[in-house]
């Protein structure tokens, strides 16, 4: 029981560090090539606030993932957290990897529903996974923003 518990909480920590670690791969050679000649809007923060903003999110997702898997609907709660792990990680190859903000921007529309959804249901199971997804909606509606701003700039 216990050594189920710790393999599920590695588990439901590392699988959102490596879809980022992942995302990563796909953005770096992007950044340099594309998205510093982008037309940005004066709200873009620096580029190097968003390796260690979202290095966070991942770290509370993970544990908000554990938190609704050890819970009575655990598995299908987990099943839609996967499902909602690769809209974020599709977010990334269609904005930097094929280089299309509109297609990102409909992602993130996707996305930021999901995360809605997951604060809602995760509320039933964990009140404490429901609040540990806060500030990562709150970063997605930002990045909403600023995705949907680069669209109609460029």
């Amino acid at each position: 029981m216990v050594r189920d518990k710790w393999r599920k909480f590695l588990i439901a920590l590392l699988l959102p560090q490596a879809a980022g670690a992942l995302a990563g791969l796909v953005t770096v050679r992007s950044v340099s090539q594309w998205y510093q000649h982008l037309n940005k809007p004066a709200f873009t923060p620096p580029d190097g606030v968003f390796g260690p903003v979202w290095g966070v999110l991942y770290l509370m997702m993970g544990m908000a993932s554990f938190l609704v898997w050890m819970g009575e609907k655990g598995t299908s709660l987990f099943r839609f957290y996967l499902i909602h792990l690769f809209f974020n990680f599709l977010w990334s190859i269609l904005f930097f990897g094929l280089r299309s903000p509109f297609l990102a921007f409909l992602d993130i529309i996707v996305l930021w529903l999901m995360i809605g959804g997951m604060v809602f249901l995760f509320w039933k199971s964990s009140r404490g996974a429901s609040v540990l997804l806060v500030p990562y909606w709150c970063w997605v509606s930002f990045a909403a923003g600023l995705n949907y701003a680069i669209w109609r700039m460029n």
